[in-house]
């Protein structure tokens, strides 16, 4: 089922989210709702509290190379209580955008690789390292659940682009 998204500026997304004791039914029909809506809105990752849930959960579609060697994205995942840890010293400069923030893209610095230790749906352990688009998107839906958004990353440079697109923005939604 596709669900409501939030926008800047609900106060849900600045709130941390809580550690999620039990993968219930529940948990695991948002999970599957929230890749619904992700993917409805035309995202490649999404938080809970984008949602309205501050609990710690996020799901994402990482890019993938085809037969064809073109970049398309691959199956969602879900992570579920994540833990970042090992950040790289690299970081690498990119556009991000935000399903909360409809129209905004700046860009943002972030270290390339980051260490992720979650839980899947199943409840089965996650530890891997992710790298380059996919690190990215963990680190940005990972960023919600703490109650921090991409826009506070932003570089000085962009601050009065991002002053009047906030306006916009709460105007466009009667804020």
């Amino acid at each position: 089922m596709k669900l409501d998204i939030k926008y800047y500026p609900d106060p849900i997304l600045k709130v941390k989210a809580i550690e999620i004791k039990e993968i219930t039914d529940n948990i695991k029909k948002m999970a599957y709702d929230m890749i619904e809506t992700m993917d409805a809105y035309n995202g490649v990752g999404l938080a809970a509290n984008q949602i309205g849930e501050a609990i710690k959960i996020l799901v994402l579609r990482p890019e993938i190379k085809n037969d064809k060697g073109e970049i398309v994205l691959g199956d969602p995942e879900i992570y579920i209580n994540s833990i970042f840890s090992n950040p790289s010293i690299e970081k690498d400069v990119m556009v991000e955008g935000c399903l909360s923030f409809p129209g905004i893209h700046i860009e943002i610095e972030r270290p390339v690789k980051i260490h992720v230790e979650a839980l899947d749906i199943n409840g089965k352990k996650i530890s891997e390292d992710f790298y380059d688009f996919r690190a990215r998107v963990l680190m940005h839906e990972n960023d919600h659940l703490n109650g921090k958004v991409f826009i506070e990353r932003a570089h000085k440079k962009d601050k009065e682009f991002l002053k009047e697109a906030l306006k916009k923005l709460r105007k466009s939604r009667k804020l």
